[in-house]
């Protein structure tokens, strides 16, 4: 009986973990091409950053031509995907910040690209937000996640900053090698 048990509960923690991996699988923020991209700037702080901002950019570029097609019927549920996909990019993005920035990386030069897409983030955002004569039963699908994108990217716009003035004053203290 006792064996019965362990190899059912065996059973069940394997199903468990096969659809939880499944699962996260299945809804990868990053296309395979933009993973190896990635993979190739592995160690490469600057380089890894601006990819991430480019990606961000083109999910936000792509709720602009979803918006504007007129062969698109469900426009809410369409932005309200592409905001899903720009927020996972992003979120991906900050997770790499904070790992280059615990491994004490000098980026400064990526986090200067991550500033300026911000601003540029922030404006395309509060554009959808302020966008005329939305559709009421439209807006509703996807006024929640276009609130929380934007509290994310303003949060992380002061973040970005923060941490980029914390890696220009350790740059500045940071001993130069004795010349002879």
């Amino acid at each position: 009986m006792i064996h019965l048990r362990a190899m059912i509960g065996a059973l069940v923690s394997g199903l468990l973990l096969f659809s939880a991996s499944y699962a996260q699988s299945s809804r990868d923020p990053l296309t395979p091409l933009e993973i190896d991209q990635l993979r190739d700037q592995a160690q490469d702080a600057d380089l890894r950053m601006k990819l991430f901002v480019q990606f961000a950019r083109q999910r936000l570029d792509a709720i602009d031509k979803v918006r504007s097609d007129p062969k698109v019927t469900d426009r809410g549920a369409a932005t309200h995907d592409g905001l899903q996909a720009f927020l996972d990019v992003y979120d991906e993005m900050n997770d790499n910040v904070d790992a280059f920035d615990d491994q004490k990386a000098d980026f400064r030069k990526g986090l200067k690209l991550i500033i300026e897409a911000d601003v540029e983030f922030q404006a395309k955002l509060r554009a959808l937000q302020n966008s005329v004569n939305p559709n009421k039963d439209e807006l509703k699908v996807y006024e929640f996640l276009l609130q929380s994108a934007l509290e994310t990217v303003d949060d992380s716009a002061k973040d970005h900053r923060e941490l980029l003035a914390q890696q220009e004053e350790a740059a500045k203290h940071k001993k130069k090698p004795n010349r002879k």
